[in-house]
C-alpha cells in the first residue's frame, strides 16, 4: 500500500498546497530562494498537510482557509529538516545534497529561519487566537527538541525515556499539531480537536520509531543515505538502545564515531539486526499505533475518518 494512493481524494487540494509552498519561498534574495527551492524539490510525503486537510473535514472545510495552516506546518517541518542537517553534518537529504553541503551551514540556518518566518506569515490568515497559541507552543517545543538532539549526540548512557521525549519534540508534536490545527482552523468542536491532537501524537511516535528502524534495515537506495548513518552521526535511536541491553553489543556500539568506516558499520548493523532490538522496536511502534486507532473510534464517522485509519495502517507497515 502506497501513501499516494490514499491521498487521491485530496489530490486537487494537495496540488493547491504544493503550489502554495512554491509561492511561499519566493524571495527577491536569489540565494535564499535557490536554497529553499532545493529542499522543496527534494520532495517528501507531505504527511503534515495531509493530516491538516483530513482533520479539517471534522469542521467546516474550506480549502482556501485550510491551505494556510497546511502550508505553515509544512514550512515549519522543512525548517526543522534544514536545522537537523546542520546539527547532523549531513551531506544528503532524501538522496540529494543538503543545503549545508551545497552552500554552507550559515546559509542553511538562515534558510531554515526564513522558512519559519514565512510559516508565521501564513498563519496570520487564521483568525482564531487558539490556533496561534497552539502553534507558538509547538515551535517552542520543536526548538527545545533541536537543542536536546545536539546534547544527546553520542550520549550512549541515555535512556529509552530520553529517546521518547526527544522524538516527541522532533516528530510527534508537529504531526499532533497538524491534526489539531486542521480541526481548529475549520472550527471543529474542542472535544474533536483535542482527540485529534492525541491521535496525531501517537501516530507521530509510531512514525518516528519506524523511521529509526528503517535506518538499520532499509537499503541505501530507499533511505537516500547509507544504512546506519544516524548511529554513525551520534543519534542513538530505539533499535540501538534495545541492542545495548546486550553487554557485548553495547561495547561495539559505544565505539561508533564519525570516523567509523562503512565496513565496520555494516558488521555492526548486521549484529543489531540479528538481535531482538528491531523486533522490540516494532512492538513499541505498534503499541503507539494501536492507541491512535482506538482514539479514532470516538470521532464522528465520515470519509476522512476512514482515510486517517488507512494512513495509520500504512505508517505501521511502511518499508521506506
Amino acid at each position: 500500500m502506497k501513501l499516494n494512493l490514499l491521498n487521491s481524494p485530496l489530490k486537487a487540494d494537495l496540488e493547491i498546497i504544493e503550489n502554495g509552498l512554491e509561492n511561499s519561498i519566493d524571495s527577491e534574495v536569489d540565494l535564499l530562494q535557490k536554497a529553499s527551492f532545493q529542499l522543496l524539490k527534494a520532495g517528501g510525503k507531505r504527511i503534515r498537510p495531509v493530516f491538516v486537510l483530513l482533520c479539517a473535514k471534522f469542521g467546516t472545510y474550506n480549502i482556501h482557509t485550510i491551505k494556510n495552516t497546511a502550508i505553515a506546518l509544512e514550512l515549519i517541518h522543512m525548517a526543522s529538516l534544514v536545522h537537523d542537517d546542520v546539527i547532523d553534518e549531513a551531506d544528503l537529504r532524501r538522496g540529494r545534497p543538503t543545503i549545508s553541503y551545497t552552500w554552507n551551514d550559515r546559509i542553511a540556518m538562515y534558510t531554515g529561519d526564513y522558512m519559519l518566518a514565512r510559516s508565521l506569515d501564513y498563519m496570520t490568515n487564521i483568525e482564531d487566537p487558539i490556533a496561534h497559541r497552539i502553534l507558538a507552543k509547538a515551535i517552542v517545543e520543536v526548538c527545545k527538541g533541536e537543542i536536546e538532539q545536539i546534547k544527546d549526540k553520542y550520549r550512549f548512557d541515555q535512556t529509552i525515556r530520553d529517546y521518547l521525549r526527544r522524538i516527541k519534540r522532533k516528530t510527534a508534536l508537529l504531526i499532533a499539531v497538524s491534526c489539531e490545527l486542521g480541526a481548529v482552523s475549520a472550527g471543529a468542536d474542542e472535544k474533536i480537536y483535542r482527540n485529534l491532537y492525541r491521535f496525531g501524537y501517537f501516530i507521530g511516535m509510531s512514525y518516528q520509531i519506524i523511521d529509526d528502524i528503517l535506518d538499520f534495515i532499509a537499503t541505501e537506495e530507499a533511505l537516500g543515505k547509507p544504512a546506519g548513518e544516524d548511529l554513525r552521526q551520534g543519534n542513538i535511536t530505539l533499535p540501538a538502545l534495545y541492542a545495548m541491553k546486550d553487554d557485548r553489543l553495547r561495547k561495539e556500539i559505544m565505539k561508533v564515531n564519525e570516523s567509523t568506516d562503512k565496513i565496520e558499520m555494516t558488521k555492526l548493523i548486521t549484529q543489531i539486526k540479528n538481535s531482538d532490538a528491531v523486533e522490540k522496536s516494532y512492538d513499541l511502534s505498534q503499541k503507539y499505533l494501536n492507541k491512535a486507532l482506538a482514539l479514532l473510534e470516538d470521532l464522528p464517522s465520515n470519509p476522512a475518518k476512514k482515510m486517517l485509519k488507512d494512513i495509520a495502517k500504512y505508517i505501521g507497515k511502511r518499508k521506506y
